[in-house]
């Protein structure tokens, strides 16, 4: 049912909105150009992604995506690009459980496009070719996440945090 003077959803309705996608933090580095260059091209790629999501105010988070892409070729370092793509999202009306996977996977999945589009431009301005990124099952890494802390110590408490190399 939505509130007719606003149009917006009553609060007992699950509800979620972007407020905001932006870059939170960007690197790159190239430590071996220029004689990267001059050697032939074998490309060697190795991604890392870790998700975080912070409470800014109620119902209210942001959620960091980070992704390092690390590329040799020959064994030797040609770069390293990392991208912290955050965005700021409502959440309302859904149980604790489903905010998790919102968190974690739901959201993720919105801000990829964005950090594989940074990571490529970047890529392409450092004077390689073109770094495009597979896409990303977030839905299954949550789910292994998941898993794994039903597996580990009870000393932690729950974040939405996961980390997968």
């Amino acid at each position: 049912m939505t509130d007719k003077s606003t149009n917006k959803p009553q609060s007992n309705e699950p509800n979620f909105e972007i407020q905001r996608i932006y870059v939170k933090d960007l690197s790159y580095e190239a430590p071996n150009t220029p004689h990267t260059f001059s050697d032939e091209w074998k490309p060697e790629v190795q991604l890392n992604l870790e998700t975080k999501s912070n409470r800014i105010q109620d119902n209210v988070h942001e959620v960091i995506l980070s992704v390092t892409a690390t590329v040799s070729s020959n064994k030797k370092s040609a770069f390293l690009v990392e991208v912290h793509q955050a965005g700021i999202f409502t959440i309302t009306g859904f149980p604790n459980d489903q905010l998790h996977q919102m968190l974690g996977s739901f959201c993720p999945n919105i801000l990829f496009p964005y950090a594989r589009e940074v990571i490529s431009d970047v890529v392409v301005r450092g004077g390689f070719p073109q770094l495009i990124l597979a896409p990303v099952n977030f839905d299954a890494l949550y789910a292994q996440h998941l898993e794994e802390q039903k597996k580990a110590p009870k000393d932690k408490t729950e974040t939405g945090e996961g980390k997968v190399h």
